[in-house]
């Protein structure tokens, strides 16, 4: 098995977890290939707990800055490249939701070029931005979160 094809079976162990319209049997929820890919074309939650997040995300063009302050990402890059920024320091930055900031964009950090089959961790309270997307770019992100 291929350490991307590995990585997949992973996240999708990880989301059998608690989704509505997902099967689930012993604790074990299976998210078939068309709710997966019906998530990826709009760009959304695969599932929610206190636990840990799984997203199928999709973006056409580039971000705000974000700041998690309880969430590890991890993500992992399926189509597409991007400009990545992390680190440095969010411009204008404004709390959004409890534990969630936003900025306008990121003055200083690390820039990075992700391609398909990245994967990239942003620890939680590390700016992060998505500066440039070469559109589609789909990418599964899980949230760990902090205790």
């Amino acid at each position: 098995m291929t350490p991307s094809r590995l990585l997949l079976a992973v996240f999708a162990f990880i989301t059998a977890t608690a989704l509505c319209t997902a099967q689930q049997t012993a604790g074990v929820t299976l998210l078939n290939s068309n709710q997966v890919a019906a998530a990826f074309a709009k760009g959304m939650p695969l599932l929610e707990n206190n636990d840990f997040k799984v997203h199928a995300s999709r973006r056409e063009a580039p971000g705000v800055a974000e700041i998690h302050t309880r969430d590890t990402d991890i993500i992992h890059v399926l189509e597409g490249s991007a400009t990545f920024v992390t680190g440095g320091t969010a411009v204008e930055p404004k709390t959004i939701a409890p534990n969630e900031i936003r900025g306008k964009e990121i003055q200083g950090g690390e820039i990075r070029r992700l391609h398909k089959g990245d994967v990239i961790v942003v620890p939680n309270g590390v700016a992060h931005w998505f500066k440039q997307v070469d559109a589609p770019l789909l990418y599964y992100v899980v949230k760990v979160t902090a205790k």
